[in-house]
C-alpha cells in the first residue's frame, strides 16, 4: 500500500529537502568536478538590519558622537583604518585583512524609497527587485534558471540552513537548503525511507503525490553524492564552535571538494538591536570576526583564496540618533564588505555617509545594491545580469 501524503509530509526533514532539491542536481553524479580557478560566491546575511555606523565608524564626526552620546564608539576603542574611519573593536580580523588588502568596504548601500519593515526589505533585497514591485523568485533562483536551462553541467547554489530563501527559488531552478551533509545522507539512508520507494516503484497507477515521490528518489540519490562529495577534502583547520563556524567549515569542505557549487548563502543573527545594543552587536560581531577569520585563513593555506568572493549585507541599517533604551531603531542605507584574494578595489571603495545630509533622520543611500549584484553576476560568475536582474545596472570596479 502507498504511504498517504499527510504521512509523507510528516515524515520531516528528509521530505523537506526533497522539495528544495534541484532537478538539476541528477546531472553532479556522474563526477564531474570543478577545474582550479573556478569562481564561488559566499553571501554572508546579517539578519535583522545591523547597525553599519557602529560597523564602520566615522571616528572624527562631531554628529556621530552627538547623535550616539552612549552609543558612540570612541575613537580610541576603533581599530583605526585611517584619520576618519574606524572599524567596530570585535573585527580584529577584518582589520587583518583590510591591512593585507583582502577587504573592500563600500558605504551608502540601499535602494530607492527604502522600506523599514524586516520582511519586506529582505523580500526586496532577495528579489533584487524595486521597492513597490512583488517578485517570487530571488536572484540567485533566477541566476539558476538562466545558467541551467539546458546545460549539460549545470551549477548550483547551496544554502547552510534548514529552510531555503526566496533569494535561491527560481522559477524552474531552486538551491538546495541543507544543514548538515551528513545528517542528510543519514537520513535518505533511513530504512523507512527505502522501503516507501519500494513500495512506490512496485506501483502501476500514477497517483496525486506522485511528484513527492519522484523528488524523494532524486534526494536519496543527490544526498549520498552531496555527502561522497564533501569527504573527498575536508578541512583540517579548526573552526569556532558557532552556528556561523559550523555552517563555514562545511561551505570550506565543499568548496575543496570541488562540488560544483557557485553560490553558497549563509545567515547571521539577528542584529535587530533595539534595546542594549553593545552587549549584543559585540557579540554577533565576534562570532562573525572568527569564524570568517578562519575561513579565509582556510581558503588561503588551500590555495582557493582568489577564487572566492564573500560578500555581507543587512536589510537595512539603523537610524543615525540612538534611542532611549540604548539601542537604535529601523534606518535605511548601510554598508557591505567584500572579501577576496581577487578584489580590484580594496579598503573603503566609496565616501563615508554624509551625516548632514539626512532624510528624516536616516541615511541616504548613493549605491544601489542592484548594482552590486550586477556585478558579481557579470564580472564574477560570467552570467547574464541583464537577463537575470530584469533591467541593466551599472557594473562596479570592485571586482
Amino acid at each position: 500500500m502507498l504511504i498517504k501524503r499527510r504521512t509523507f509530509i510528516q515524515t520531516g526533514s528528509l521530505a523537506t529537502a526533497s522539495l528544495l532539491l534541484p532537478r538539476f542536481l541528477k546531472a553532479f553524479e556522474g563526477g564531474y568536478t570543478v577545474p582550479p580557478g573556478n569562481k564561488v560566491v559566499v553571501v554572508l546575511q546579517l539578519s535583522g538590519g545591523n547597525d553599519g555606523l557602529n560597523t564602520v565608524i566615522p571616528i572624527r564626526n562631531d554628529v556621530y558622537y552627538k547623535l550616539r552620546p552612549q552609543l558612540g564608539i570612541t575613537k580610541d576603542k576603533a581599530l583605526q583604518l585611517t584619520d576618519e574611519v574606524g572599524l567596530h573593536p570585535a573585527l580584529t580580523g577584518f582589520k587583518s585583512l583590510y591591512d593585507e588588502g583582502n577587504l573592500g568596504i563600500m558605504n551608502n548601500v540601499g535602494y530607492p524609497n527604502p522600506d523599514r519593515s524586516h520582511f519586506r526589505s529582505m523580500d526586496i533585497w532577495h528579489s533584487a527587485s524595486k521597492s513597490d514591485e512583488y517578485w517570487h523568485q530571488g536572484w540567485v533562483g533566477r541566476y539558476l534558471d538562466a545558467q541551467c536551462n539546458g546545460c549539460d553541467k549545470p551549477t548550483q547554489a547551496i544554502e547552510i540552513d534548514d529552510v531555503l530563501s526566496l533569494a535561491l527559488k527560481g522559477k524552474g531552478n531552486n538551491g538546495i537548503a541543507v544543514k548538515d551533509p551528513r545528517r542528510l545522507y543519514g537520513t535518505s539512508n533511513e530504512k523507512f525511507f527505502k522501503e516507501v520507494m519500494k513500495q512506490h516503484q512496485q506501483a502501476q497507477e500514477e497517483q496525486p503525490v506522485d511528484y513527492l515521490y519522484k523528488t524523494m528518489a532524486q534526494t536519496l540519490s543527490s544526498a549520498d553524492y552531496i555527502f561522497k562529495q564533501s569527504k573527498l577534502h575536508p578541512t583540517s583547520a579548526t573552526y569556532p564552535k558557532t552556528d556561523l563556524g559550523n555552517n563555514l567549515k562545511t561551505i570550506a569542505s565543499l568548496i575543496f571538494s570541488e562540488i560544483n557549487t557557485k553560490v553558497y548563502y549563509v545567515s547571521l543573527g539577528s542584529f535587530d538591536t533595539h534595546v542594549g545594543q553593545d552587549d549584543r552587536q559585540s557579540k554577533l560581531f565576534k562570532d562573525m570576526n572568527d569564524a570568517v577569520l578562519t575561513f579565509t585563513n582556510d581558503l588561503k593555506a588551500n590555495n582557493r583564496f582568489n577564487d572566492v568572493l564573500l560578500f555581507t549585507f543587512s536589510e537595512f541599517g539603523r537610524r543615525v540618533a540612538q534611542n532611549a533604551s540604548n539601542g537604535t531603531d529601523h534606518g535605511t542605507a548601510n554598508n557591505m564588505f567584500f572579501i577576496s584574494g581577487g578584489l580590484q578595489q580594496k579598503g573603503l571603495i566609496n565616501a563615508m555617509p554624509d551625516l548632514g545630509n539626512l532624510q528624516d533622520g536616516d541615511l541616504q543611500h548613493s549605491v544601489d545594491f542592484k548594482n552590486v549584484y550586477a556585478t558579481v553576476l557579470n564580472k564574477w560568475l560570467d552570467a547574464d545580469d541583464v537577463t537575470i536582474l530584469g533591467r541593466k545596472y551599472d557594473k562596479m570596479s570592485f571586482i
